[in-house]
């Protein structure tokens, strides 16, 4: 029997952060494969997957409407790189082929980094940075005077929105910190809120009681825009929004007029759809704001997890076996 033709759209570098030697080998022992780097749908591209039984796919590669299904009529399945798969395939994919993404080995880090954010926010890290790069020791003699203000998360109110993968895990790493943790997310049940030590509430409360607010939504059309500028207005003063989910559930422009004039602060790994952020754009220098470049789930580990799993997808599913992360129709609506 001839082994099942796999197509990996990718170009050479992303590629390799993804299949090291070793995930390539593997990949080769089970499948005749042909790597394709490109954006869009090439001649080349469409006589190779004229003959493809499966593709995989990276955050570089096309997206594809239903004409996929008349371009690769004996395509089977679909093996994602990452976690978001929503808006690179056509809803109607979903039901014809099997559509697998590979978005667990993310939460770790993204919530880690969440945390991060958290405790430099209370512990107001930049802010003693910044007092140390001036010419003065006075911030030494206010603090030997004064002391600190209620620098630390135990105690502190931490508003989660979204309480998938990485808002769960960011309650779990947040736990030995001793927060008090609230939660709004109407897909989970408040049982299993409680259940990690949070409590559910509604949005406006989340809003007004949270000094920290980590938002770990996915981007759908209820989100999407959900932290306008109302919404921020209901934040207390001198609280922390901390994004490591998308960047259009908040409106950018509000959350930087909050943070300049001083009543918010805010530590961002993404901004997209302005992302990379403009090279002139007021966040990057403003005070009292915390950017990385969508770095939460960039370190290599992650991508050949990722990869573990979509070489697991194309082994079971070519044996006869469940594909364990397929994506379905019904779970669309709370996807990005």
């Amino acid at each position: 029997m001839r082994r099942p033709r796999v197509l990996v759209l990718s170009g050479e570098t992303l590629f390799r952060s993804f299949f090291d030697r070793p995930r390539e080998r593997r990949l080769s022992r089970g499948f005749g494969w042909t790597r394709v780097a490109g954006g869009r749908v090439t001649p080349r591209l469409r006589r190779l997957l004229a003959e493809a039984d499966a593709i995989v796919t990276t955050w570089d590669s096309p997206p594809f409407g239903e004409e996929l299904l008349s371009l690769a009529p004996g395509l089977r399945l679909v093996a994602h790189c990452g976690g978001e798969v929503k808006g690179r395939f056509a809803r109607p994919l979903f039901e014809r082929l099997t559509i697998a993404n590979a978005p667990g080995p993310m939460a770790h880090l993204v919530a880690e980094l969440a945390v991060t954010f958290l405790l430099m926010a209370a512990r107001r890290v930049d802010e003693y940075r910044e007092a140390l790069r001036r010419p003065s020791n006075r911030v030494y003699q206010r603090l030997h005077l004064e002391g600190a203000g209620h620098e630390t998360l135990r105690g502190t109110t931490v508003g989660l929105l979204g309480f998938g993968r990485i808002g769960r895990e960011t309650a779990r790493l947040l736990r030995p910190f001793g927060p008090r943790l609230l939660v709004h997310d109407p897909y989970v049940p408040a049982r299993t809120v409680r259940g990690a030590g949070a409590r559910p509430v509604p949005l406006v409360r989340l809003l007004r009681e949270s000094r920290h607010l980590v938002l770990a939504a996915g981007l759908t059309d209820v989100t999407r825009s959900l932290l306008d500028r109302a919404a921020l207005r209901l934040l207390p003063d001198g609280a922390t929004v901390v994004n490591v989910a998308r960047g259009g559930i908040v409106d950018l422009a509000a959350l930087a007029a909050e943070v300049r004039s001083g009543r918010l602060r805010c530590a961002l790994d993404v901004t997209d759809p302005l992302e990379p952020l403009p090279l002139r754009h007021p966040l990057r220098r403003m005070r009292g704001a915390a950017l990385t470049p969508h770095v939460g789930a960039a370190a290599v580990e992650v991508r050949w997890a990722m990869a573990d799993i979509v070489l697991e997808n194309l082994e079971r599913f070519f044996r006869g076996e469940r594909v364990k992360t397929r994506v379905t129709l019904p779970m669309l609506e709370r996807m990005t």
